[in-house]
Protein backbone atom coordinates (compact mmCIF):
# COMPACT_ATOMS: atom_id res chain seq x y z
CA UNK A 1 0.00 0.00 0.00
CA UNK A 2 1.46 3.91 -0.65
CA UNK A 3 0.99 6.37 1.43
CA UNK A 4 -2.44 7.91 0.17
CA UNK A 5 -3.99 4.46 1.28
CA UNK A 6 -2.43 4.43 4.73
CA UNK A 7 -3.74 7.95 4.62
CA UNK A 8 -7.11 7.03 3.97
CA UNK A 9 -7.10 4.11 6.76
CA UNK A 10 -5.48 6.56 9.72
CA UNK A 11 -8.55 9.26 8.48
CA UNK A 12 -11.22 6.44 8.36
CA UNK A 13 -9.53 5.20 11.74
CA UNK A 14 -9.61 8.52 13.50
CA UNK A 15 -13.15 9.68 12.51
CA UNK A 16 -14.32 6.61 13.37
CA UNK A 17 -12.68 6.46 16.79
CA UNK A 18 -13.90 10.08 17.46
CA UNK A 19 -17.38 9.56 16.47
CA UNK A 20 -17.41 6.41 19.12
CA UNK A 21 -16.07 8.95 21.43
CA UNK A 22 -18.98 11.25 20.85
CA UNK A 23 -21.51 8.53 20.81
CA UNK A 24 -20.70 6.67 24.13
CA UNK A 25 -21.45 9.18 27.11
CA UNK A 26 -24.74 10.23 25.40
CA UNK A 27 -25.77 6.23 24.05
CA UNK A 28 -24.56 5.14 27.57
CA UNK A 29 -27.29 7.73 29.57
CA UNK A 30 -29.95 6.73 26.30
CA UNK A 31 -29.22 2.95 26.93
CA UNK A 32 -29.80 3.63 30.89
CA UNK A 33 -33.04 5.12 30.37
CA UNK A 34 -34.17 2.70 27.99
CA UNK A 35 -33.18 -0.48 30.13
CA UNK A 36 -34.06 0.90 34.00
CA UNK A 37 -37.23 3.62 33.15
CA UNK A 38 -40.62 3.79 32.60
CA UNK A 39 -41.55 7.37 31.07
CA UNK A 40 -44.29 8.94 28.27
CA UNK A 41 -43.24 8.24 25.16
CA UNK A 42 -40.30 5.62 25.39
CA UNK A 43 -41.11 3.28 22.87
CA UNK A 44 -41.74 6.28 20.59
CA UNK A 45 -37.77 7.34 21.25
CA UNK A 46 -36.69 3.33 20.80
CA UNK A 47 -38.00 3.39 17.26
CA UNK A 48 -36.47 6.57 16.21
CA UNK A 49 -33.15 5.92 17.81
CA UNK A 50 -33.61 2.16 16.41
CA UNK A 51 -34.70 3.40 12.75
CA UNK A 52 -31.20 4.27 11.34
CA UNK A 53 -30.62 0.63 11.39
CA UNK A 54 -33.39 -0.65 9.26
CA UNK A 55 -34.10 2.42 6.73
CA UNK A 56 -31.72 2.66 3.56
CA UNK A 57 -28.43 4.79 4.57
CA UNK A 58 -28.64 6.90 1.99
CA UNK A 59 -31.76 7.85 3.13
CA UNK A 60 -30.29 8.90 6.54
CA UNK A 61 -27.52 10.62 4.25
CA UNK A 62 -30.54 12.63 3.14
CA UNK A 63 -32.37 13.57 5.94
CA UNK A 64 -28.66 14.66 7.17
CA UNK A 65 -28.04 16.78 4.08
CA UNK A 66 -31.25 18.89 4.56
CA UNK A 67 -30.50 18.93 8.68
CA UNK A 68 -27.17 20.13 7.69
CA UNK A 69 -26.92 22.01 4.77
CA UNK A 70 -26.43 26.13 4.66
CA UNK A 71 -30.62 26.68 4.55
CA UNK A 72 -30.54 23.34 6.75
CA UNK A 73 -32.05 23.99 10.42
CA UNK A 74 -28.73 23.35 11.83
CA UNK A 75 -26.43 23.92 9.49
CA UNK A 76 -27.43 27.00 8.84
CA UNK A 77 -27.07 28.29 12.35
CA UNK A 78 -23.32 26.71 12.39
CA UNK A 79 -22.93 28.61 9.36
CA UNK A 80 -23.95 31.96 10.34
CA UNK A 81 -23.29 31.81 14.42
CA UNK A 82 -19.96 29.92 14.60
CA UNK A 83 -19.16 30.01 11.00
CA UNK A 84 -18.33 25.90 10.43
CA UNK A 85 -19.25 24.49 7.30
CA UNK A 86 -20.75 21.03 7.49
CA UNK A 87 -21.41 19.65 4.52
CA UNK A 88 -18.23 18.04 2.67
CA UNK A 89 -16.40 18.51 5.33
CA UNK A 90 -14.61 15.80 7.96
CA UNK A 91 -17.47 17.05 10.13
CA UNK A 92 -19.79 15.72 8.05
CA UNK A 93 -17.98 12.34 7.82
CA UNK A 94 -18.14 12.41 11.42
CA UNK A 95 -22.02 13.48 11.67
CA UNK A 96 -22.80 10.43 9.96
CA UNK A 97 -20.52 7.61 11.77
CA UNK A 98 -22.38 9.22 14.50
CA UNK A 99 -25.50 8.69 13.63
CA UNK A 100 -25.32 5.12 12.33
CA UNK A 101 -23.23 3.83 15.14
CA UNK A 102 -25.31 5.25 17.47
CA UNK A 103 -28.06 2.83 17.20
CA UNK A 104 -25.83 -0.32 17.26
CA UNK A 105 -24.42 1.30 20.44
CA UNK A 106 -27.11 1.41 22.43
CA UNK A 107 -29.10 -1.68 21.43
CA UNK A 108 -25.83 -3.37 22.87
CA UNK A 109 -25.64 -1.72 26.01
CA UNK A 110 -29.17 -1.45 26.74
CA UNK A 111 -29.11 -5.24 26.86
CA UNK A 112 -25.80 -5.01 29.33
CA UNK A 113 -28.14 -2.46 31.76
CA UNK A 114 -31.03 -5.12 31.48
CA UNK A 115 -28.78 -7.59 33.39
CA UNK A 116 -27.68 -5.64 36.14
CA UNK A 117 -29.81 -7.20 39.04
CA UNK A 118 -32.67 -4.42 40.47
CA UNK A 119 -31.78 -6.22 43.77
CA UNK A 120 -28.06 -4.77 44.12
CA UNK A 121 -29.26 -1.82 43.36
CA UNK A 122 -32.10 -1.69 45.85
CA UNK A 123 -29.48 -3.05 48.72
CA UNK A 124 -27.21 0.15 47.90
CA UNK A 125 -29.86 2.82 47.92
CA UNK A 126 -31.29 0.67 51.27
CA UNK A 127 -27.71 1.16 52.74
CA UNK A 128 -27.93 4.83 52.14
CA UNK A 129 -26.25 5.13 48.67
CA UNK A 130 -27.66 8.62 46.65
CA UNK A 131 -29.39 7.33 43.34
CA UNK A 132 -25.91 8.43 41.62
CA UNK A 133 -23.76 7.14 43.36
CA UNK A 134 -25.36 3.92 42.73
CA UNK A 135 -25.30 4.37 39.64
CA UNK A 136 -21.69 4.86 39.38
CA UNK A 137 -20.80 1.93 41.77
CA UNK A 138 -23.36 -0.78 41.40
CA UNK A 139 -24.62 -0.28 37.90
CA UNK A 140 -22.17 1.23 35.43
CA UNK A 141 -19.89 -1.30 36.69
CA UNK A 142 -21.54 -4.28 36.30
CA UNK A 143 -22.92 -3.36 32.54
CA UNK A 144 -19.27 -2.64 31.74
CA UNK A 145 -18.51 -5.48 29.16
CA UNK A 146 -21.55 -4.21 27.83
CA UNK A 147 -20.63 -0.71 27.17
CA UNK A 148 -17.25 -1.18 25.93
CA UNK A 149 -18.73 -4.08 23.31
CA UNK A 150 -21.05 -1.41 22.13
CA UNK A 151 -18.31 0.97 21.78
CA UNK A 152 -16.17 -1.83 19.71
CA UNK A 153 -19.54 -2.69 17.63
CA UNK A 154 -19.89 1.06 16.96
CA UNK A 155 -16.92 1.49 15.78
CA UNK A 156 -16.69 -1.06 13.39
CA UNK A 157 -20.45 0.40 12.62
CA UNK A 158 -18.38 3.37 12.01
CA UNK A 159 -16.12 1.99 9.80
CA UNK A 160 -17.96 0.39 7.10
CA UNK A 161 -20.61 3.67 6.43
CA UNK A 162 -21.01 4.13 3.55
CA UNK A 163 -24.73 5.28 2.23
CA UNK A 164 -25.05 8.27 4.42
CA UNK A 165 -21.13 9.66 4.37
CA UNK A 166 -21.52 9.69 0.77
CA UNK A 167 -24.46 11.95 0.47
CA UNK A 168 -23.33 14.24 3.23
CA UNK A 169 -19.54 14.15 2.72
CA UNK A 170 -18.85 13.25 -0.92
CA UNK A 171 -15.14 11.83 -1.97
CA UNK A 172 -13.01 15.21 -1.45
CA UNK A 173 -9.32 13.66 -1.64
CA UNK A 174 -7.50 14.10 1.75
CA UNK A 175 -10.45 15.33 3.54
CA UNK A 176 -13.28 13.14 3.50
CA UNK A 177 -12.55 9.78 1.36
CA UNK A 178 -13.24 7.10 3.73
CA UNK A 179 -12.35 3.25 3.10
CA UNK A 180 -15.80 2.69 1.84
CA UNK A 181 -15.84 5.49 -0.16
CA UNK A 182 -12.89 4.82 -1.64
CA UNK A 183 -13.83 1.09 -2.33
CA UNK A 184 -16.96 2.12 -4.43
CA UNK A 185 -15.25 4.47 -6.43
CA UNK A 186 -12.47 2.43 -7.03
CA UNK A 187 -14.88 -0.32 -8.45
CA UNK A 188 -16.64 2.70 -10.35
CA UNK A 189 -13.14 3.23 -12.14
CA UNK A 190 -12.81 -0.49 -13.24
CA UNK A 191 -9.89 -0.77 -10.46
CA UNK A 192 -11.11 -3.84 -8.82
CA UNK A 193 -7.59 -5.05 -7.63
CA UNK A 194 -7.11 -1.83 -5.63
CA UNK A 195 -10.77 -1.80 -4.32
CA UNK A 196 -10.16 -5.69 -3.04
CA UNK A 197 -7.28 -4.76 -1.38
CA UNK A 198 -8.97 -2.30 0.89
CA UNK A 199 -11.98 -4.93 1.32
CA UNK A 200 -9.53 -7.10 2.95
CA UNK A 201 -8.17 -4.19 5.05
CA UNK A 202 -12.14 -4.09 5.53
CA UNK A 203 -12.16 -7.48 7.08
CA UNK A 204 -9.51 -7.62 8.97
CA UNK A 205 -10.92 -4.88 10.90
CA UNK A 206 -14.24 -5.75 11.38
CA UNK A 207 -12.93 -9.23 11.97
CA UNK A 208 -11.43 -7.97 15.04
CA UNK A 209 -13.65 -5.65 16.32
CA UNK A 210 -16.78 -8.30 16.12
CA UNK A 211 -14.59 -10.72 18.01
CA UNK A 212 -13.33 -8.80 20.71
CA UNK A 213 -17.17 -7.41 21.09
CA UNK A 214 -18.06 -10.95 21.56
CA UNK A 215 -15.90 -11.68 23.57
CA UNK A 216 -16.99 -8.50 25.90
CA UNK A 217 -20.76 -9.32 25.23
CA UNK A 218 -19.51 -13.37 27.06
CA UNK A 219 -17.06 -12.32 29.58
CA UNK A 220 -18.87 -12.60 32.99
Amino acid sequence: MDSEAWLIIRFTLGMAALSTLLVTPIGTVTAWLLAKKRWPGKSLVETLIFLPLVIPPVATGLLLLKVFSRNGLLGGFLTKQLGLEVIFTWRAVVIAMVVMAFPLFVRTARVAFEAVPVRLEQVGRTLGASPLRVWFTITLPLARNGILAGMVMGFARALGEFGATILVAGNIPGKTTTIAVVIYNNIQLGQDEIALMYVLVSIIIAFICTWVGEYLCRRP
